[in-house]
Order: structure tokens, then C-alpha cells, then sequence
């Protein structure tokens, strides 16, 4: 911690406490203000703070005391996205049960938060692993089940048969399980799913409404997610067995050159297909090492596309055309039909694929006036081209055919127009005991019962057994067996439980009404209250979170539960924070304390190598940026941070080096450069204390001032009148911490030079500061006010106001050109006329000096820009 008098935990801890007695962060402090909803995303209870969370929060918190002072109700919770695996692993390990060892989490991080200053209002906590918060998910379940949103139904899925559980895709690592590192198969079962695809297109226009509120960035992302593609569904037939095989083409202007069709390793209808084939077995085993290397768009993109041969063809209705029929890792169950059509001539995938197994290639499509020759190319032509090899089509240009082709093609019976949608069902079944139970029910003679309202919640029970494989629940019989409630008889209970994105799709709106123990809350209520007005997280939500607490919302509407169909009216994502980490090959990642360093320059170097590794001798230990991360060994501990130098000093440093939606680079030298700047303003405020002149006005009319004081009340001005732009157009708090730095080096500079600075202009500097700075350092603002004889928060001071007439300048600097060439500058004032400012130019020494003896032939004046004298020998 910094050399100081006063203990820095000290000042943090009265202004927390004061903060507290007066309500500042609840709703109704500003009763008389309009509404504003802040709302950060709220954390999973790990257990520890991380450096993403400080940058988060505080960004979250500067926001809300922004508005604080600019007279708004603001609504500000907190609370915890309680439920998931990690708490299950850690019962598995130690024996602890989840329960206990989220609390311990929720209550380590809760003091971790307080120290920070964050400002919440606590009252409205929730956890969504407590029963009070996950009745509710119940509850939404049988409504969605009622609505027909809900259903059970068979689907692929990524099995660790040593864990005896479902992974998710980001859970399998290289074909293996995360966990314990055995090979994970495909594995059919039937689970639990929101019908979320009825929405796609709902969800595409809702973009509509938050364009201009939302990253356009997060918005892109979102529609590359629901894959909104027209195009034609055309039905193939399997020759050999007849089976009808539907395909989605967004190119049916290239359906003529189908050659081979590839089938996702997933496709139901593969068994089929092989069961008399002599390399049935060779076949399958091609099949399940596919299944196994992960099918998301994601694991596919950089890895080599390989297939097998079914031995099945394929007849192409449009032509009667045999093709090959392929078992593919590049067609996914997840789009269109599982099921593609291939035309090598024309999709560079495909074409590879085809150079690779010798498959024909048929080109449809050539460039106008030349003659494609397939055993010549070298990569497939998908340029616009005319019509070949594709009968009534012959001589169309193909991408002004496409609405004529699919009219054919639905005319014929081969098919239909069609709009086809990337985004899937939602999957909500987990194979885990932490989570929420799914109030279902299993009856042999009422088959599938939802659980009675009146039931609810369906309680987690206690009597598990943590093995590491299998799902816990399944060991808990008093859990399992249960009664039929529509006839009594013995049945079972549904083991299993909810995707833990379902707590966090309306976590929103229970912070609105959090003790409603009768619903999940008022709807009257939440028509004040909602929709979020500033929503604050990490780009990394844009395709999960986000999507599901938009659809989520657009179904509670549906319901009639909710007014609005969008959660969050604005959007903020900050960006990551990075630091340096330092590898070696032979060791792998090290802690900075393990290199030797090749110099002292190399301790500042963010790439190349900068030394040698001490733990195991070699040379050639490399530094590059990274995200801070365990993982990287360039963990910083904010606790530690904040014992060092004060919660303030890292908000500051924080948020002054770019924009909060940019990287932001962790630097000790930074550090120490925030905690120094307040330490100057610290100094400041005490030298004028001590001085005996600072006025106790803080107000004062610029016509009783001299020159140098109008100056520096006009700079003042200017600054307030910058920093609330920035902050307005983006939250661009290091601008606000420049331009106040900026000031305060001119006060202290007329300070130092003796200047005679008028104590009330004095006053009105240090305190506009301290007001545009107290949502980024509050503790030490609150402090300083109090110094300076305010009885009263700072946070009641209010947002300080520009007057536009004192922010103007007196006199603007303009360039004198001669021969358009710069030669000197002079001040003149903003509304000078022509007149005035070519007098002012010709009367400057410098141009006097140049232009002597000279014709001027000409003199031009743009009004608050330049002079040109045009100048003859």
C-alpha cells in the first residue's frame, strides 16, 4: 500500500458504510427522477474475483453513479448464476456437497464486491440454486409445456461413456471429454427441448429495435447464428432402397451438376443405408471416429474434410442422374436436412473433396465466352456465369434464373421454395445433479405427467451419491420414485435437470420483484421497472445468453406474463483484459518470476523472445499478450490490488488507457501512474485547504474575473462540455480522465508559477473535477468533498453543466498561408469577419517580415480557418 497518513481501508470502509444509511443504491433515492435500469451480467459464484469481473462491475458501477447524478431512480441488482457443473465437480473431488460449497463461494465473493465499492442494492440477491428462485424455472416449464414449447424428443448427442453424462460441444477437447480425457461417442437419447426455431425469424426482427442500442458487432453475430437462407428443398431418392432424402440448396441454380451427396455422421438413416454392404463394418467405424471429432460448425472449420463411401446412390430428380451417396464430417444434422448436395464444379468444398476421392465433376456454369474443362481446373468456379448442362436453363445467366428455377422445380413436384434457419431447438436436458429438476413425471399408465403447480418447486434431494459417473439424481430413490399425480400409481420422476442458461434467460426480471413468493413476479411491476435500460457483458453472450433471454422474453409476452418482447434496451460490451505471459517450449507456460530476463528492456516486451527459462535451462522464452487466465500463469489477484493502492486507483487505472469496449492492457507501471494521479489531486485539494484562499463560493460571475481566471473557468467549462459527450457517445471514461487531468495540470501549473488564481475559480476547478470523477474514484471524490466542508455526498452534488457561453473561446488559432505554403499563426476571434481577419494577418510581424518588399496579389480568408496571401515577386 502507498506511503500515506490515512488508512485507504479505512476511507473505503465509512464511505461504503454512508453510502448504505443514506440508500444511495436503491430504488426511490432519486424517487422524483425518471427510471433507469442498470444492470451488469451477474457471475458464476467460482469463488474468487477475477480481473473480468473488476472491469465489468466497475464499468457497470461508473454507469450507475453517472446516472445517480443526473437525477435518475436507478435500479441496480445483484446476485448470482449459482447452478452448473463446476460446484458438481468439486463434490466429486472433495465430497462437499454443491450447496455448501456455493455459499461458501457466494459469501467469499459477496465481501469481495463490497470491497470494490460496487454499488448494489442488496436486498434484491438472488441465487438461482436456491429453491425460491428455481420453483420458478419450474413454473415457466409448464407453461412452456402447455403453449407447446416444450417437448421430448430423440437427438445426437456428445456421451463420455467413463462420466456416463452428456458434454456440451466446448466440453470435448480433440474427441475426448474434458473432465476425464476418454473418447466421447455420439450418442442418441431422448431429452428435453425448447421449441426455440419457431422464433427464428421473430428474433431476426427484433434486431430491428435494438439497432443503434446494440454492438452492431453482437447483432451480426446473432444472425450468423440463426442462419436465415433462402433457398429450395428438393427431394432425392436413394436408389437402392428407396428412401425419400430431402435436401436444402440456397444454389439450385447449380442442381444440375450434383454429383455426390454427403450425409452427416449423424444421419438416421446411415444403419439403414450400409446393413448389406460386405464393409459394414469399416463403413461404421469411418462413421463413429467422425461422430466423435465433434460436428459444430466450430470444430469443422479448420479440420481436413473426409468421408466415406456409403456404396448407396442417389437418383437427382431433376434430371434422373445417379450420384454417389458419402458419409461426410462436413454436412451437419444441425442445418438444413443433414443431408447436402454436392457439385464440385461449383463449391471450392466440394471441389476438394472431389479431387480427393476421384469423384466426377459436371460443370453447370461457365464464365460468358469460354469453355470450362473439369479435368483442367484447379479450384471451383463460383463466379456469376451462363447455364450449361441444364436443360430449359441452357443459356440463362444462373443468378437471374433462381426464382424461375425453384418455380420449376415445385411445379415438377421435385420440391418446394423454402426458408431455411440455422438456429435449432434448444436443448435444456443435463445428465447433472446440480441444476434445476424438470417437474416431470413418468407414469406407465399416464405416460409423461407434468408436476402439478401446487407440487412445485421439486426439490433437490440430499440423499445423492457423487461418483463422477452417471447422473446423482439416479442414486437418490427417494427422489426417483414417486406417485403418478393424475392416478395414483407407483412412477418415476425425470432425472434429469435444466441448462443452467435457462436461470439466467429472466434473472432479469425477477431483481424486479425478488421476494414475490406467490408469483414470479408483478406484472405491473415489471411494466415500470423493464425493460433493462443498460445491459453490461462480454461479447463472448452475444449467440448464447443472449439469444436465449431474447426468445425466453418473446414467450413470456406471448404468454401474456410480460408487456415487451426485448430484455435489454441497450447493450454495452467491454472488452478483455489482457497482460503478458511468458512461454517455453520445453516447460510450457511460466510464471515471470521463472524467466531470466536477457535484459531490462525485455521486462517491457509484449513479443518475441526476451530470455531464458531457469526452470529448465533453454534459451528462447517468448512474451506475447494474452487474455489473463489460470491457464497463462499471468493471473492478477484485485484483492491484492486493492490492498496495494486502493479500490480507486485500479477503477482508475481501469478505465483510463481506451475506451471500456476496447482490450485493455494490465501494466504495474500503469498501476502505479493511476494511484500517482490521485495522489496529485489529493495534494491539490490539501495545498488550498492549507493556503487559507480557496473561497467557500462555488459559483461565480466570469465578468469579476482578469483574463488569466476567465481562461481557466472557460477551460473548465470546455472540459465539463467534453467529458459529458464522451461518456454520452459511448462511455469513453478515459476521455473523461484525460480532460480532467488536463485541467488539473493547469491549475497546478499557475500554482507553480505563482499565478494570482482567484480562490472561488480555485473552488469551481477542484470541484468540477471531483464531480466528473467521483463515478470512477468514489471513496477518495467523497472524501475530498468532505474536506472541502460539504455535509452532504457528493452523489447529491448532481452532474455538473456546462454553461455554452463561458465554454467558448475568446480567440481561435488559425494558419497564415503564403503561396499556400504555412508561415505563421494568429489568433482572432471565433466570429471574425473576412475583413478583420485579413488585417490581423497583414499586421503579424512574421508575415510583415516575409511579404517586405513583395506584391501581395491577392488575400483569401475562410472564416475560422486559414488566410492565404498569393504573393508576387
Amino acid at each position: 500500500m502507498p506511503e500515506q497518513e490515512e488508512d485507504l481501508q479505512q476511507i473505503e470502509k465509512k464511505w461504503q458504510k454512508k453510502w448504505e444509511e443514506m440508500g444511495l443504491f436503491k430504488t426511490g433515492f432519486n424517487k422524483d427522477g425518471e427510471k433507469c435500469y442498470v444492470l451488469s451480467m451477474y457471475p458464476y459464484p467460482s469463488g474468487v474475483l477475477h480481473m473480468g469481473h473488476v472491469i465489468n462491475y466497475t464499468i457497470g458501477d461508473v454507469i450507475v453513479r453517472y446516472k445517480l447524478l443526473n437525477g435518475f431512480d436507478v435500479l441496480t441488482p445483484m446476485g448470482w448464476d449459482s447452478f452448473g457443473l463446476p460446484a458438481e465437480n468439486a463434490a466429486i473431488r472433495t465430497g462437499q456437497h454443491p450447496h455448501d460449497f456455493t455459499e461458501k463461494n457466494i459469501a467469499t465473493m459477496t465481501r469481495q464486491m463490497t470491497r470494490a465499492g460496487w454499488g448494489f442494492d442488496w436486498d434484491r440477491e438472488v441465487a438461482t440454486s436456491h429453491n425460491d428462485y428455481y420453483r420458478w424455472n419450474q413454473w415457466f416449464f409448464l407453461k412452456f409445456y402447455e403453449k407447446g414449447l416444450a417437448e421430448k424428443k430423440t437427438a445426437p448427442v456428445n456421451w463420455c461413456e467413463s462420466c456416463m453424462t452428456v458434454l456440451a460441444n466446448e466440453q470435448v477437447k480433440d474427441g475426448t471429454c474434458e473432465r476425464c480425457g476418454s473418447a466421447v461417442i455420439q450418442k442418441d437419447m431422448s431429452q428435453w427441448f425448447f421449441k426455440m426455431s419457431q422464433y427464428s425469424q421473430r428474433l431476426l426482427d427484433g434486431h430491428d429495435k435494438l439497432r443503434g442500442n446494440w454492438p452492431e458487432s453482437v447483432i451480426a453475430m446473432q444472425e450468423e447464428w440463426i442462419g436465415r437462407s433462402e433457398g429450395a428443398k428438393v427431394v432425392f431418392k436413394v436408389k437402392e432402397t428407396g428412401d425419400e432424402l430431402p435436401i436444402f440448396t440456397t444454389r439450385p441454380d447449380t442442381i444440375f451438376g450434383v454429383t455426390f451427396m454427403s450425409l452427416a455422421p449423424e444421419h438416421p438413416l446411415i444403419e439403414k443405408l450400409i446393413a448389406d454392404s460386405p464393409d459394414k463394418e469399416k463403413i461404421m467405424a469411418e462413421v463413429k471416429a467422425m461422430r466423435a471429432s465433434g460436428t459444430s460448425a466450430k470444430d469443422l472449420a479448420d479440420k481436413e474434410k473426409v468421408g466415406v463411401f456409403t456404396g448407396c446412390h442417389v437418383i437427382n430428380p431433376v434430371n434422373g442422374k445417379e450420384a454417389q451417396l458419402w458419409v461426410a464430417n462436413f454436412a451437419l444434422m444441425s442445418y438444413g436436412t443433414g443431408a447436402v448436395m454436392a457439385v464440385p464444379a461449383h463449391d471450392q468444398r466440394d471441389f476438394e473433396f472431389a479431387r480427393k476421392y476421384d469423384i466426377p465433376i459436371k460443370i453447370v456454369i461457365q464464365p460468358e465466352g469460354e469453355t470450362l474443362n473439369p479435368d483442367e481446373m484447379t479450384e471451383a468456379y463460383t463466379a456469376p456465369g451462363i447455364m450449361i448442362n441444364s436443360a430449359q436453363f441452357d443459356g440463362k445467366v444462373n443468378t437471374e434464373s433462381m426464382s424461375d428455377i425453384i418455380t420449376w422445380i415445385a411445379d415438377s413436384g421435385f420440391g418446394e421454395g423454402t426458408i431455411n434457419y440455422r438456429l435449432r431447438d434448444w436443448l435444456i436436458s443435463r445428465q447433472r445433479y446440480w441444476g434445476t429438476p424438470i417437474p416431470v413425471i413418468y407414469c406407465p399408465d399416464c405416460g409423461t405427467v407434468p408436476v402439478p403447480e401446487s407440487d412445485l418447486p421439486v426439490l433437490l434431494p440430499t440423499d445423492v451419491v457423487f461418483k463422477g459417473d452417471g447422473n446423482p439424481l439416479e442414486t437418490s430413490e427417494s427422489f426417483v420414485n414417486c406417485t403418478c399425480p393424475k392416478c395414483g400409481a407407483a412412477a418415476k420422476r425425470e432425472t434429469d435437470t435444466m441448462d443452467t442458461f435457462v436461470d439466467s434467460s429472466w434473472y432479469f426480471l425477477r431483481f424486479c420483484d425478488p421476494k414475490n413468493t406467490n408469483a414470479p413476479f408483478d406484472k405491473e411491476l415489471l411494466n415500470k421497472l423493464m425493460p433493462v435500460d443498460q445491459y453490461i457483458g462480454g461479447i463472448e453472450h452475444a449467440t448464447m445468453h443472449l439469444i436465449y433471454a431474447r426468445f425466453f422474453t418473446m414467450v413470456l409476452n406471448d404468454l401474456g406474463l410480460i408487456d415487451f418482447d426485448e430484455p435489454f434496451k441497450r447493450l454495452f460490451c467491454q472488452g478483455m483484459v489482457c497482460k503478458t505471459a511468458y512461454r517455453c517450449d520445453n516447460c510450457k507456460w511460466l510464471y515471470i518470476d521463472d524467466v531470466e530476463f536477457e535484459n531490462e528492456e525485455a521486462k517491457s516486451k509484449t513479443g518475441g523472445t526476451v530470455g531464458k527459462c531457469k526452470k529448465c535451462g533453454k534459451d528462447g522464452v517468448s512474451a506475447e499478450m494474452t487474455k489473463i487466465s489460470k491457464t497463462k500463469l499471468n493471473i492478477v489477484d484485485p484483492d491484492k490490488m486493492f490492498d496495494r493502492v486502493g479500490t480507486d486507483a485500479v477503477r482508475l487505472y481501469m478505465l483510463s488507457d481506451a475506451p471500456p469496449d476496447r482490450m485493455q492492457v494490465w501494466s504495474e507501471s500503469g498501476l502505479n501512474g493511476a494511484w500517482r494521479t490521485i495522489s496529485r489531486l489529493r495534494l491539490t485539494v490539501d495545498e488550498w485547504l492549507e493556503s487559507g484562499n480557496l473561497s467557500g463560493e462555488s459559483t461565480v460571475a466570469a465578468s469579476t474575473l482578469d483574463q488569466q481566471n476567465n481562461d481557466l473557468l472557460r477551460k473548465t467549462h470546455q472540459c465539463i462540455k467534453a467529458v459529458t459527450e464522451a461518456i454520452e457517445g459511448g462511455f469513453h471514461f478515459n476521455t473523461a480522465i484525460a480532460r480532467c487531468n488536463e485541467l488539473l495540470n493547469l491549475l497546478r501549473q499557475l500554482m507553480g508559477a505563482k499565478s494570482d488564481i482567484d480562490g472561488r475559480v480555485a473552488r469551481v476547478v477542484i470541484e468540477t473535477i471531483l464531480r466528473i470523477l467521483c463515478p470512477i474514484i468514489p471513496h477518495l471524490s467523497e472524501d475530498m468533498w468532505e474536506k472541502l466542508g460539504h455535509n452532504k455526498s457528493i452523489f447529491t452534488s448532481g452532474w455538473p453543466e456546462a454553461d455554452e457561453e463561458l465554454a467558448k473561446e475568446s480567440t481561435i488559432e488559425i494558419p497564415v498561408q503564403i503561396n499556400g505554403k504555412v508561415k505563421a499563426r494568429i489568433n482572432i476571434a471565433p466570429d471574425a469577419d473576412i475583413k478583420s481577419m485579413q488585417n490581423i494577418a497583414l499586421a503579424d510581424s512574421r508575415i510583415k517580415e516575409l511579404t517586405d518588399g513583395q506584391n501581395i496579389f491577392k488575400v483569401i480568408a475562410v472564416p475560422g480557418k486559414m488566410v492565404n496571401l498569393v504573393v508576387k515577386g
